[in-house]
């Protein structure tokens, strides 16, 4: 078979191209670090490698989310550290104003502390997170999520934020609440709460959000509790009304009603109590007691309530505007004004510690949502390691082979170059 001259010249340069075309790959290759630079060096472990690759952005939007949701909890966190100081503040104030040596100036100069505590929690309810968003209000950023009020008597706050939670997804699986909305920490109480009292009687005005119109008592009675006796009683979390009258030999009477105005048997202890009203003696009815001293007047009313219950004041802020508010009344010496006084911040008091334990609840929430994120950013960055493990096993180059593959592929060429020499050298013309 007859080779030509031209053949021969195609087939070595074919050849050296080819040896260098690979020598080139394998510099590509070290140069990048890469064993596949492109995809038709391997296409499996290319289409794989683009999974992997989307996984791993996937998780570092977690991983960002995360960054996110931790500062939002930290700052609601931090706000609410600062309330519940606030709030033990305010009841280290009303400990001290409920003293009988205090005159009516020493009261008036507890209120405006406790004032300045009011306008504090207020700041603190309507804290934004820095970027415009109000920690407390909710999906609704465009006004602070507790205004001021004001009205026939009424004077305080109103929550006028979003009652949703802000969520936000930090992994696939798990949909986080980055802030609670300020109703749930500011107007609630937690699910434990007992009883709290109210020395009140039912003006028959209209209902201004959960709270009826109520007028003080006209006569001097005070109480003290009320006190869990009997969870298991039957009629235990219910709602009670304890009512005074006079019998028809004008000796006052206590009865005690139920929320559907039903009379009810209350006893002390064991012993069933006479109607006819003795001041000092405990009252039991419906698995709660209470302690009632003083003069009542016809139609004084004691309202009890679950903490929970509607009608039950649970606004922190009414709280300590109805202290504020009784603290700057002259009590002039009179017993009815001493018993008001005695009465409110009794109830007050009971009422701050059931908003104390809600705030305290929710933190303590928060505190668990904020270890949450901490567990999640190690699982997370243990499957960031997998991947990353994954993609180096599919695309990265090995330099100890590719070290060994760049000199073959060197002296592949070299022979190349070596071999065209020698076939250009040859010509008959030499030997002519």
């Amino acid at each position: 078979m007859r080779i030509s001259t031209v053949t021969m010249f195609e087939q070595s340069v074919s050849s050296m191209n080819r040896q260098q075309g690979d020598f080139l790959k394998v510099g590509q290759q070290i140069a990048s670090g890469r064993r596949v630079v492109n995809p038709s060096d391997d296409p499996q472990a290319s289409s794989r490698a683009v999974g992997v690759s989307q996984a791993k952005a996937i998780t570092q939007q977690f991983a960002d989310a995360r960054i996110s949701a931790r500062n939002s909890l930290s700052q609601a966190e931090s706000v609410l550290n600062s309330v519940s100081d606030a709030v033990t503040s305010a009841k280290t104030l009303l400990v001290q104003a409920a003293s009988d040596t205090l005159s009516d100036v020493d009261r008036q100069s507890v209120a405006s502390e406790l004032r300045g505590i009011y306008e504090t929690l207020i700041g603190q309810a309507n804290a934004s997170d820095g970027n415009g968003r109000y920690l407390f209000g909710g999906y609704r950023d465009d006004s602070p999520p507790f205004a001021r009020t004001a009205g026939e008597g009424v004077q305080g706050t109103q929550y006028i934020g979003d009652e949703n939670t802000r969520e936000q997804r930090i992994d696939a699986s798990r949909l986080l609440p980055v802030a609670d909305n300020g109703k749930s920490i500011f107007q609630s109480v937690p699910s434990g709460a007992g009883y709290v009292a109210r020395a009140e009687r039912d003006s028959g005005g209209e209902s201004i959000g959960t709270q009826v119109g109520f007028d003080r008592n006209q006569g001097s009675v005070s109480f003290k509790g009320p006190s869990r006796v009997d969870p298991g009683n039957e009629l235990f979390g219910e709602s009670f009304t304890i009512q005074f009258d006079v019998d028809v030999d004008g000796f006052p009477v206590v009865q005690a009603v139920d929320s559907n105005g039903n009379l009810l048997t209350y006893t002390n202890g064991d012993e069933v109590l006479n109607e006819s009203y003795e001041s000092g003696k405990l009252v039991s009815f419906g698995g709660i007691s209470i302690t009632l001293e003083g003069e009542p007047e016809v139609g004084d009313q004691i309202q009890l309530r679950p903490a929970n219950a509607q009608g039950a004041n649970q606004d922190l802020f009414k709280s300590l505007k109805d202290a504020i508010d009784v603290l700057e009344m002259d009590q002039q010496g009179q017993p009815e004004n001493r018993a008001h006084f005695r009465n409110t911040i009794n109830a007050v008091m009971r009422e701050m510690d059931n908003s104390l334990d809600n705030v305290l609840t929710v933190r303590a929430s928060m505190g668990a949502r904020l270890n949450e994120l901490d567990v999640v950013d190690a699982v997370g960055s243990n499957r960031m390691m997998n991947y990353d493990k994954t993609l180096s096993d599919l695309v990265d180059l090995d330099y100890s082979e590719a070290i060994a593959e760049y000199s073959l592929r060197q002296v592949g060429l070299q022979a190349a170059q070596k071999a065209f020499v020698d076939v250009k050298g040859l010509s008959l013309f030499n030997f002519l």
